[in-house]
């Protein structure tokens, strides 16, 4: 994930158009890039999300690093932002510890649902999960865009996986899906192994998925878990821990998601 100045809000700025931030992203070797700017009338920070492939209405990850990009450029140890994306404002909340960024955030009204015949049975043969590996209770989550929450019985099938990315891609295409968040059965701690594959916004697989890690934390909520902590990452290199809670709230479930990072200030 890339954290950016940039033009939220103009096709053109500084000579930057929407096919420039949809090439950033393959420069950059990341998945995503998230455009920032300050709002100076009302102090509200805008984002944009970029992945190769084009916009997204909002992302997770993405959200997570431009809070620490917005957190490394000052001073204590403690900050809130306002920040708005596809046309809700939030706040964003960082905290310093030494070289890493806790940041934290509410992604905004979830969406999760039973999945049908028709979506688990053609996803999960592209996925390639094993007879006997998947486990009941296959769902289907949304922010905005829908994602297929695919549980499975252990972490090491979770890391076994090897979809057919073409296949895959084309069967989330005709299902109006943005990929699938496999994961494993949650430990007695909280503690789930999860991959994301998202071919159809351009990611083969995800190195953090913090909108899908929210889907699957008010899944699980009404099984009575109200906390989770996701490792991601690990089957391309990047390691990855998302945190997540649920907590009643005004006309409904409030899920608060987190991750600790690092920022890169090489070039600023």
């Amino acid at each position: 994930m890339a954290a950016l100045p940039g033009s939220p809000t103009s096709p053109r700025l500084g000579g930057c158009t929407d096919d420039d931030r949809r090439r950033v992203p393959v420069r950059m070797g990341t998945s995503h890039a998230v455009f920032v700017r300050r709002a100076v009338a009302d102090q509200v920070v805008d984002l944009r999300f970029f992945t190769a492939t084009g916009e997204l209405p909002a992302c997770g990850h993405g959200t997570m690093a431009a809070v620490a990009f917005l957190a490394a450029r000052r001073h204590g140890a403690e900050h809130e932002f306002r920040l708005r994306v596809s046309g809700r404002t939030f706040v964003g909340r960082a905290v310093r510890d030494g070289d890493r960024i806790h940041a934290a955030f509410d992604p905004g009204p979830v969406a999760v649902r039973d999945a049908t015949s028709a979506e688990v049975g053609p996803v999960v043969d592209a996925l390639g999960v094993a007879p006997g590996l998947l486990s009941a209770g296959v769902g289907v989550g949304s922010l905005g865009r829908a994602r297929l929450l695919v549980p499975v019985g252990t972490a090491g099938a979770v890391a076994a996986l090897s979809p057919d990315g073409g296949r895959l891609r084309l069967v989330c295409d005709r299902l109006g899906l943005l990929g699938c968040y496999v994961y494993s059965t949650p430990t007695s701690s909280g503690r789930v192994v999860a991959r994301m594959f998202a071919p159809s916004i351009g990611v083969f697989e995800d190195i953090a998925n913090v909108n899908s890690t929210a889907c699957l934390a008010v899944r699980l909520a009404g099984a009575g878990r109200g906390e989770l902590t996701v490792e991601m990452g690990d089957a391309v290199g990047a390691p990855s821990t998302i945190t997540a809670s649920v907590r009643p709230g005004v006309g409904g479930r409030r899920v608060l998601v987190g991750a600790a990072t690092t920022v890169d200030v090489a070039g600023w």
